[in-house]
C-alpha cells in the first residue's frame, strides 16, 4: 500500500481521536447511563470523640443498618467532625486510621479473664467482669484502706491501688470519675493522656 504524507497524517490523526473518545468513555457499543448513588445517602449519622488522646477531637461516625431489631449496624466511614470546636473537622493520623482500629480482626471485645495458675484467657460475660472487679477492689480497699494519720486526723487514704481515667471522656464524666475515685479514698489518679 502507498501512503504518501498526507494519508499518513490522515490516518493518524483519526486514530488518535477514536482512541481519545474510547478513552474519555464514548464507546461504539451502547452506553448504559446511571448515576451512581452518594455512598453515605442511606446511612446513619453519629457523632463521638477519638479514643486515642486527651485532646477529644470530635468524630463523626457513619453506620449502615435498617435499624431494625436484629440487625447490627456496621461502621462505613469515620471522618472529622466540622461542628465540633476543639479539631473543627480535622484529624491527626492516628484519628484519621481510627476507623482500621476499630475494624480490627484483632480488636479485644470482649472481657477475659486467666484465672490464677491458668496460661489460657476465658472469655466471662461483662456482669462477671464487673463484679470480678468489685470484689476484688473491696477486699484491698477493706485490707488497706488507711483511716487515720500518725496524728490521729482522719484521711481515710487508700494507697494500694490507683484509678486511670479516660482522656478521652468528656468533662462531665471526667468530673465524676474523680468524685467517685475521691470519695473511694484513691490517691494516686492519672489520665491515659500521660501515658
Amino acid at each position: 500500500m502507498d501512503m504518501n504524507r498526507r494519508h499518513f497524517f490522515r490516518v493518524s490523526g483519526a486514530g488518535l481521536v477514536g482512541s481519545s473518545l474510547v478513552a474519555l468513555g464514548f464507546s461504539p457499543s451502547a452506553a448504559l447511563a446511571e448515576t451512581r448513588s452518594f455512598k453515605l445517602a442511606r446511612t446513619t449519622e453519629t457523632r463521638s470523640i477519638c479514643p486515642y488522646c486527651s485532646v477529644s477531637c470530635g468524630l463523626v461516625m457513619y453506620t449502615l443498618g435498617d435499624k431494625a431489631k436484629n440487625v447490627k449496624s456496621t461502621i462505613v466511614h469515620i471522618e472529622g467532625d466540622p461542628d465540633n470546636p476543639v479539631n473543627r473537622g480535622t484529624l491527626c493520623p492516628k484519628g484519621a486510621g481510627v476507623m482500621d482500629m476499630i475494624q480490627s480482626s484483632s480488636r479485644v471485645q470482649h472481657p477475659q479473664v486467666r484465672e490464677p495458675g491458668s496460661d489460657q484467657w476465658k472469655r466471662i460475660s461483662w456482669e462477671d467482669a464487673l463484679n470480678r472487679v468489685a470484689v476484688h477492689m473491696k477486699a484491698d480497699r477493706d485490707a488497706n484502706l488507711i483511716k487515720t494519720n500518725a496524728a490521729g486526723t482522719t484521711v481515710n487514704r487508700w494507697n494500694s491501688t490507683g484509678f486511670l481515667i479516660s482522656s478521652a471522656s468528656s468533662n462531665e464524666s471526667g468530673y465524676l470519675s474523680v468524685k467517685i475515685a475521691r470519695g473511694l479514698g484513691l490517691v494516686t489518679l492519672d489520665t491515659q493522656a500521660r501515658i
